[in-house]
This record gives C-alpha cells, structure tokens and sequence, in this order.
C-alpha cells in the first residue's frame, strides 16, 4: 500500500508538536529534568559536581553480601551523583591478578586476604592512601592497630571496611548456667573450667579440623591467638613476614601451650582421632546434645551458620572471648577482614575512598546484622542484635588487632605446610620436626 508524502509529512509533524507521543514499544512521556543538585557542602567530593560518574569496585563477596555492599553503597550515590558499580566473583584471586597485570584493573578491589594486596603494593600498582588522607584523620577514624595492617612497603596500602572476630568461645547457653559454671577471665580460669568439667563427668573441648583441601587450618587459628596472647604484637607482626622462624622460643610456646588442651585425652571429645576426624563445620554440634557432649568450641564470629537447626544464640548458645595467658599483653584480638585497595586516581575514586573511611559507610550493613565496622565512629547502637553488639564491643575494647596469621603469610607457608603440618603434629610428628619443615617451605 502506498502512503501519500503529504501523508507522511503530516504524521511526523504531529509527533515532533504533541508531546508524549513516541513511536510503537517506545516509553511514554519524556522525564522530567532532573532538578540541579548543590554539591558544594558535600563531605565527600570537596564541593565537586562528579554526578554521572562511575566508580567500579571487584571483590570476592558474592550473593547476600554484594546485595549489602550495594546497599551501603546507597547513601553516596545519592548524596553524590556518582554511580558505584560491585563485581563478585568466586575466583577474585586470580582473576583479579589477570585483570591488574593485562592493563584493565577496576578503580577499587576488596582483598579478603591482604598478603596478595601486598603484591600489587610491591608491584607498584597500588596508590598509598598516604597521599589521600593525613595521619591525623586516619586516626581519628581507625584504631592504629587497623593502620599498621595496611601499612605495606611504607605505603598505605588501602582502607579497611569489614571486619570479624575469631577470638571467641562458644558455650551452651543454659546448660552451662545449669551447672554452675563461671565465665573463664583469665587462661588460667579457662584451664580451671576445664578441670572442673572433667571432675564433673564432661568433655571440655570439642575441636575438628578437616575441611577438605585446607584441612588444618582450625588449628593455625589457635596457635595464632596463643601467640598474640604470648609474645609482643611486634613479634607476631614479624613471623607473618618470615623474619621470625617457626622454629623459635615464641613459637614453640604457643605449640607447647595448644598442646596442653589439644593432646589431653580428657579435654576434648574423641581425643586427637576426633581432632583429625571431625569436620570443623560438625564440631560444634557437640555443644547440643543433652546432656552436652562438650562444653567449649573455640571458632569464630562465622560459625553460627553451622549450628543445627532452632538454636538460638543468646538463648541455647553464647560465647565469651578467649581470654589473655600473659598480662603484659592485655586483651588481643585475631580476627580478619576486607581492605580495599585502591589502583586509579579519579575525583570519584577519591570521593568514594573517603565516604569507606568513615562508619557511616558501614551503617546498612552493620543495621543487616553479621557485620562488623571496623570504624571508630561506628554507633554501637547500629547493631541490631546483642550477638553482633557483643562482637563489636570486643573489637572496640582489644589492646591490638592483628589479621589471621596465615593469610598473610605467601600461599606454600599459610595455606600449605602450616596446615599440613598441623595435621602432622596431632598425628605425632615431633615438635622439632613439624617447625624445621614449615620454616624450610618459607619462599626465598
């Protein structure tokens, strides 16, 4: 069918003079401009207008926590215009490496584990927060402890904005009421309780450490919260970067002192055959049987999504932290966390970094549960459960803070012959043995 061009001519004039017309599977009605915005008070971008921009941010959280993450995310984008876009990925560790080495690193990256940030720093790929941020206000707004751990080569090397807790001990709640027990203050109380339980016909300890492939690393968790709780802060900070051997007095302590609990038959449940036998996700359930099979389950702030079914913390399970050995040392804590590592200067980059140093960053996710801020200004009363207040606390009021020993030692040391050694250990392998082996896998 022909159409006249008069014809033609007509309908395109009346689309170009009624507005809101558009064609077929178009959208309806044009939006509205969007109001001009006053950037110049905001705290953030230094009175810029950075609307529009983007800031891409890779990490390796995926499911529920990149949904908080981009939720924490909110606040600032609406108070800056700037779009912050998160990629997850299981496999973050070693495409992030691809990524980084081929030229395309994103703006910001989410390390879980800082020894391989500390690569990208060495490789001169990372920006020192330093040249971002003064002293000052970094204090003001982490606990030094926090600082030193992302101080690499000199540099800052990036802004913490996740924390957890691994120096904990878990209890059944009512039972252990029932039966008159005290909460331990003290290692030498911890010891005592144990006693006691035994005197009364119980099992301290239940403890397992196979996890597949990474079997063994329950128990480098436990010889690095002894060590923190034996040794200056200094000494520990210089066995994670290889200047102290495995294989000297300090460490020894901290095995000999492991040994006091792990290889006493009648502390812990199964003896070291359970130890070896017993899936670390499994161990727990000891605490909820009736009567408890065992009394106390060293883990730390993650293990509740291992609990059965029902039970609830707070009513049918609490924990207390694992208390200090030496006085001098005070009340250390191990924990772990997510620091972000920084690889492009951009106005938008800067202006996120800033709103992650501050805890309001945090407040979403903290509201959410099962996060912890590792901000001073984080508000306590942000926390929506006593479990996650109680974390919290225990973060705030620690004498230092150190990372998981482990993570930050390279991969054949910290995920290689510390836990395959550990395993040798409990089957029998000397002392002297199990440390010269694991000091000889250290890289050169």
């Amino acid at each position: 069918m022909k159409i006249a061009k008069s014809g033609v001519i007509l309908v395109i004039a009346i689309l170009l003079l009624v507005p809101g017309l558009v064609f077929a599977g178009g959208q309806q009605g044009a939006a509205p401009a969007a109001p001009a915005r006053d950037f110049t008070d905001n705290p953030w971008t230094n009175g810029q207008d950075l609307s529009g921009r983007t800031v891409n941010v890779f990490g390796a959280f995926v499911d529920e926590d990149a949904r908080r993450f981009r939720e924490s995310m909110r606040l600032f984008e609406e108070q800056t215009g700037i779009r912050v876009v998160y990629e997850g990925s299981g496999d973050f560790e070693s495409l992030i490496t691809i990524r980084v080495e081929g030229g395309s690193p994103p703006d910001m990256a989410a390390f879980p584990q800082p020894g391989l940030l500390g690569d990208f720093v060495q490789g001169g790929y990372i920006i020192d927060m330093n040249q971002w941020f003064d002293m000052p206000y970094l204090q003001r707004q982490y606990d030094q402890s926090w600082l030193d751990m992302a101080t690499m080569n000199g540099k800052m090397a990036g802004i913490w904005h996740r924390a957890n807790i691994k120096s904990l001990v878990w209890y059944p709640k009512q039972a252990f009421e029932a039966a008159g027990y005290q909460i331990p203050t003290t290692w030498d109380e911890l010891l005592a309780l144990s006693d006691q339980i035994v005197a009364d016909g119980g099992v301290p300890w239940t403890i397992g450490i196979e996890s597949a492939g990474a079997t063994g690393w329950v128990g480098t968790d436990w010889i690095e919260d002894i060590l923190l709780r034996t040794a200056p802060v200094e000494k520990y900070d210089a066995w994670t970067r290889g200047e102290l051997p495995f294989n000297s007095p300090e460490v020894r302590r901290a095995f000999e002192i492991m040994s006091e609990i792990w290889f006493n038959d009648d502390y812990v449940l199964g003896g070291t055959d359970g130890i070896l036998l017993t899936p670390f996700g499994d161990a727990p359930r000891a605490l909820f049987t009736n009567p408890p099979a065992a009394w106390l389950h060293r883990q730390a702030s993650f293990i509740p999504a291992f609990f059965p079914d029902g039970v609830r913390v707070g009513v049918d399970v609490d924990y207390f932290y694992l208390p200090g050995i030496d006085p001098e040392f005070g009340n250390p804590v191990l924990g772990a966390g997510d620091i972000y590592g920084v690889f492009t200067d951009k106005p938008e980059v800067r202006a996120l970094a800033h709103y992650m140093t501050q805890g309001i960053s945090t407040k979403s996710w903290v509201q959410a549960g099962g996060f912890i801020s590792p901000h001073r200004d984080a508000d306590l009363a942000w926390y929506p459960t006593d479990l996650d207040r109680g974390y919290a606390e225990i973060l705030q009021n620690a004498d230092t803070f150190r990372f998981d020993g482990s993570d930050l030692m390279p991969g054949p040391v910290g995920a290689g012959t510390f836990w395959t050694k550990m395993v040798d250990y409990i089957n029998g392998e000397p002392l002297d043995s199990v440390l010269r082996a694991i000091d000889a896998s250290w890289p050169r």
